[in-house]
């Protein structure tokens, strides 16, 4: 009983110094991306890379941090004072607006110093724009290269000092640089904070205990997750789900997953996925395994230890060349945002044949993303707005879900309509729930979101949204969700709009964004 005490003590301890590295970001950041919805993650690895502790941030970003580490590791050996930046979705990442600095942690004892970094703190933002095509960095495109910036992993300080070759390059290449740059230093005061307390920690407890105990906290993870995977029961579970489309061609994506229960070990394959496109719904690897590790998370509950030791019992295949794996340069901006949504979409509807009674009816199904980007004042000054907008919750064996919520793979806030007015020029004409967009059901599904942006100049707009064609489905006999609109309403006409587009707003235009509710479960009485 003491060794689990301990566990969770040091396990509350790390996870608390993630946290604070959050609320130092969040605090320090320029834009209303970071600083309003909260866009960014962080998390703490070992000496051997290993995840340690993360904040209960965003869980797309955080399962995808490990392949990131992973991928510099490889590659450079890093010095006290020295801090990385990379983008690159191929490395690790998810896609390019989301930066991702690593920071290693040495000892202040020569005898620990000599024998390399003991740990990395890591943070990954969602910065508002790193260039390419749209505003945003996040519409439609044919490659990476017109997404934005890529950053393979770079050093963006050496033993203390600023790569300023670097930073005067990706400043050069980004919409609003003073921004971008305010940003990357509320990152790095993120790390400083992160690397303060765990050497406050590496004061107050011997070195030796702490790598010990926090080796148990690994393994406590995994026994956690694997008890979880042995009341499933053993099997084959296969499901199929769609994206609309893929932007440009009308036909349905499927991605599809064999899921195979193992005692204490779980199989998801998802290589009879659709192939890659030339649009941006395609999704790295290291997205799948966000998705995998968090619906299997789900599963263990809230309020236990999330590291390495999560991942072990998870094995992912995927085939190279597909939607969910592609080759690179394929551009992948939304499918970090929406087919990483279809992921838990297929996963929970291949668990609702192993254990119906435990799985919720598919929530909203897409992040139902905007970005907006214009001149600001008279001078020209460029400004770049992006968000996500949350939906209805799917409807859960033994409650309804919840309206006007982000879920999944978000876990963002919306950006309150104060900040947004005050700082671009659009207004916000509607705010409210999308009524009776949930599935009816036992238990019904939760109503979407409707949101309406009125704009006072021109701008260029980028929608990337799903279920916009196909409903979230319902559970258990109960009904799907209705599907979400985008209308675009000029001189009072309207018009609907793709899920998947980017167009030119004239002063006065009315953006109306419906998202899709979740679906019903169980099957009504009477």
């Amino acid at each position: 009983m003491h060794d689990i005490i301990e566990v969770e003590i040091f396990n509350k301890i790390f996870s608390s110094i993630a946290e604070e590295m959050g609320i130092i970001l969040g605090r320090s950041s320029f834009s209303s991306n970071i600083k309003e919805r909260r866009d960014f993650s962080c998390a703490i690895f070992d000496a051997g890379g290993d995840l340690v502790a993360q904040a209960a941030h965003i869980p797309v970003h955080l399962g995808a941090m490990p392949m990131t580490l992973s991928s510099v590791l490889a590659e450079m050996s890093l010095q006290e004072g020295d801090i990385v930046i990379t983008n690159d979705p191929y490395k690790g990442g998810s896609h390019l607006p989301d930066i991702t600095l690593i920071e290693p942690v040495y000892s202040a004892s020569r005898e620990h110093a000599a024998a390399g970094p003991l740990f990395y703190v890591v943070n990954r933002a969602h910065h508002a724009d790193v260039g390419g095509r749209n505003p945003g960095s996040m519409g439609m495109t044919n490659c990476l290269a017109e997404e934005g910036y890529v950053i393979p992993p770079t050093l963006l300080y050496t033993q203390g000092s600023c790569n300023k070759t670097f930073l005067h390059d990706f400043l050069h290449n980004v919409r609003n640089p003073e921004e971008r740059l305010g940003d990357l230093r509320a990152q790095t005061a993120s790390l400083s904070r992160g690397k303060l307390r765990i050497n406050e920690i590496l004061k107050k407890y011997p070195a030796q205990e702490v790598f010990s105990t926090l080796n148990q906290l690994k393994r406590y993870a995994e026994r956690l997750m694997q008890n979880v995977i042995r009341q499933l029961p053993n099997g084959l579970y296969s499901y199929t789900d769609f994206l609309d489309d893929d932007g440009r061609n009308p036909a349905p994506v499927p991605i599809s997953v064999d899921l195979t229960i193992n005692n204490s070990t779980i199989d998801a394959d998802f290589r009879r996925s659709a192939d890659q496109t030339d649009t941006p719904i395609n999704t790295v690897k290291s997205v799948v395994m966000s998705a995998t590790v968090y619906v299997f998370q789900c599963l263990v509950g809230e309020g236990h230890p999330i590291n390495q030791g999560t991942y072990r019992p998870l094995q992912i295949k995927t085939r190279p060349g597909s939607v969910v794996d592609p080759n690179k340069p394929a551009p992948v901006a939304a499918g970090n945002v929406e087919t990483s949504q279809r992921i838990v979409d297929v996963l929970l509807g291949a668990l609702a044949q192993a254990v119906p009674e435990l799985i919720p009816a598919a929530s909203s199904g897409s992040m139902n993303n905007i970005a907006i980007g214009g001149e600001k004042k008279p001078m020209g000054e460029e400004f770049s707005y992006y968000e996500t907008i949350g939906g209805g919750m799917g409807g859960r064996p033994t409650l309804n879900g919840l309206s006007g919520i982000h879920t999944h793979m978000t876990n963002t806030m919306n950006t309150p309509i104060e900040a947004l007015e005050h700082t671009y020029p659009l207004l916000v004409e509607q705010y409210g729930l999308h009524y009776g967009s949930g599935g009816e059901g036992l238990h019904r599904g939760g109503d979407g979101i409707i949101r309406s942006y009125r704009f006072i100049k021109k701008a260029r707009v980028s929608l990337l949204t799903e279920r916009r064609k196909l409903a979230p489905y319902g559970l258990a006999g109960g009904k799907n969700g209705l599907t979400g609109k985008n209308l675009l309403i000029r001189a009072k006409k309207k018009k609907k709009l793709g899920g998947k587009l980017v167009f030119e707003a004239e002063a006065n235009d009315l953006l109306v964004i419906k998202t899709p509710g979740g679906g019903g479960w169980g099957r009504t009485t009477g």
